[in-house]
């Protein structure tokens, strides 16, 4: 499979089309959202985070486990590794620290309270995704600082900031680290921080290959079956049934995405994640980028009801995708073959 494509311009681009919203569209949803702003009916679960569990379960030394955190940033403990998705733990999602989304809630835990990280992935440089004060906080961890693994185009926003420990990647190149190795995946999205840098770096999802486990880490993306089917078909041979199976699981996102008109092509709803989910082939699934920063127009507790509704609909249960409390751990046995039919 070839790398992400890009235009004459140099700029990256996404596998299917993908319109960029001009800035009357913004304007037009800004005033939508006014007029249809509604407060969540309750607070978006927390819970107190384990972190003594989190100390001894070194790199996964007790069982696979995840711990959400907060948005998409999610503490994967396997393969003998602590690895960070997309780490956020300011009180704003934005350039400024007076202005833009703020936390509907403080993170579950700060960077000094980790355990040491390994492996932080960051899947796009969008602000509720990439901070800056995070990363430098991770950066700066006893023992030395985790290896960054990035799509194409973001090396240099960490050099600037002094941080020399970042793998870039295409889609479908991979890293590998002590036995654990990460490939960039497609997914629909764009990128950009400023003005002028709109599709300059790569956007993408991760797999996440160890003994104990396959992780999927879906980033941000709007609806593109292609991109998910190719995902299954990429790793099919090495998630056959005698290898234990598909993604033990997917982190997907299932907030940020009213109004349609205005997010489908770069935020997928509770529907559409359901839909990745089957396609994935996905064991289980865990919804993040919910209930922590107001992005769109839907209520911060909106999310888990329709993703509730929609598994219903597929005849799924939360067995097979659930959400958690801000500050939860969930515990996965580990992959093993699965029984022969």
């Amino acid at each position: 499979m070839t790398g992400a494509p890009r235009g004459a311009d140099g700029r990256f681009r996404n596998t299917e089309a993908f319109e960029a919203r001009g800035l009357a569209d913004v304007l037009r949803w800004q005033w939508q959202a006014r007029r249809e702003q509604q407060a969540p009916a309750q607070p978006t679960p927390t819970q107190t985070v384990d972190l003594d569990f989190l100390a001894r379960n070194r790199g996964g030394a007790i069982a696979p486990a995840v711990t959400w955190l907060g948005h998409a940033t999610v503490l994967a403990q396997f393969g003998g590794v602590n690895l960070l998705t997309d780490p956020h733990c300011s009180h704003r999602a934005s350039p400024f620290t007076f202005s833009g989304p703020q936390r509907a809630q403080p993170p579950a835990i700060a960077p000094a309270q980790m355990p040491p990280i390994d492996l932080v992935l960051v899947s796009h440089n969008h602000y509720d995704h990439l901070d800056v004060a995070t990363v430098q906080a991770l950066a700066r961890q006893a023992g030395g600082p985790p290896l960054f693994v990035v799509p194409l185009g973001l090396k240099a926003w960490f050099a600037r900031r002094g941080i020399a420990e970042v793998v870039e990647l295409d889609w479908w190149q991979t890293e590998r680290l002590r036995g654990v190795e990460l490939t960039l995946t497609p997914v629909r999205h764009w990128s950009s921080r400023t003005l002028g840098d709109r599709m300059a770096s790569l956007w993408g999802g991760f797999a996440v290959l160890a003994p104990d486990m396959h992780l999927y880490f879906g980033g941000d993306t709007g609806y593109s079956p292609s991109n998910f089917l190719d995902t299954r078909a990429h790793f099919a041979e090495r998630q056959s049934a005698a290898h234990g199976g598909g993604f033990d699981l997917a982190l997907l996102p299932i907030g940020a995405y009213e109004p349609r008109w205005f997010m489908a092509p770069q935020h997928v709803n509770p529907e559409e994640s359901v839909r990745i989910h089957q396609e994935l082939g996905a064991k289980r699934s865990l919804g993040i980028h919910w209930g922590t920063f107001k992005l769109t127009n839907e209520p911060l507790d909106e999310p888990p009801r329709k993703l509730a509704e929609m598994l219903q609909a597929a005849g799924l249960t939360t067995a097979d995708f659930c959400v958690t409390a801000i500050g939860e751990t969930l515990r996965l046995a580990p992959r093993t073959p699965l029984p022969t039919p």
